[in-house]
């Protein structure tokens, strides 16, 4: 298994699309920033990022069903990532990349304004008090998120977690943001079927053990 993530990581400095930044890097101006559409994509689509995106399959996933629109996966485990950039670069797929680092530095990743749309799925519900800053629905992540989105930007949340799901509603009624979609079982609103059609890699061990896939969208 050792052998094997020193192959991925290895294989991960050979994609094009994979990102890895120091945080020096980051620190002194990372090279994209601002730069993604004209750079990068050569494009002016709208980029969606999906934050802790594991194996890349709803990134992935979601840039085959609309090649009209970019998309990002960012992850801190770069061995699972490796799945994702490996599926992408084989299939030649243009508006795909992944970017091996933490979601608190996505402030040093894009610019203002930068980003249109933001996926969060299966994140850990980290379900001890003292960490509940450190949800990627809390208020400090969601401020990070301004400083990167577009005014009407929209946010899709797919989670397993009772409390993880409780908790963000809390965070919208409180900052009275627009509520969109929300259901508790992804399953029964027959309106929401696309939103379940890419299934990752954990949806479907937490499927397998029995678990409703709660879902809700908003706006910041």
């Amino acid at each position: 298994m050792a052998k094997r993530k020193l192959q991925h990581f290895a294989e991960n400095d050979t994609f094009p699309h994979f990102f890895q930044p120091y945080y020096h890097q980051l620190i002194e101006g990372f090279e994209l920033k601002g730069r993604w559409r004209d750079v990068f994509f050569k494009n002016q689509n709208p980029i969606t990022l999906e934050l802790g995106c594991g194996k890349g399959e709803f990134t992935t996933g979601l840039a085959v069903r609309y090649p009209e629109k970019n998309f990002i996966g960012i992850d801190i485990k770069g061995a699972r990532m490796w799945r994702g950039a490996k599926t992408s670069q084989e299939a030649g797929m243009q508006n795909v990349a992944f970017i091996r680092g933490s979601v608190e530095h996505i402030g040093f990743l894009f610019a203002a304004g930068e980003v249109d749309e933001l996926w969060i799925t299966f994140p850990d519900p980290l379900p001890n008090k003292p960490k509940t800053k450190k949800r990627l629905t809390s208020p400090q992540f969601l401020e990070r998120y301004r400083q990167i989105t577009k005014p009407d930007a929209t946010i899709h949340l797919k989670t397993d977690n009772d409390g993880f799901f409780e908790y963000s509603l809390e965070v919208i009624r409180l900052q009275q943001l627009p509520l969109i979609a929300c259901t508790f079982d992804l399953d029964k609103e027959a309106g929401l079927t696309e939103v379940s059609a890419i299934r990752t890699h954990y949806e479907e061990m937490f499927r397998a053990k029995g678990a409703a896939i709660k879902y809700l969208k908003f706006k910041l």
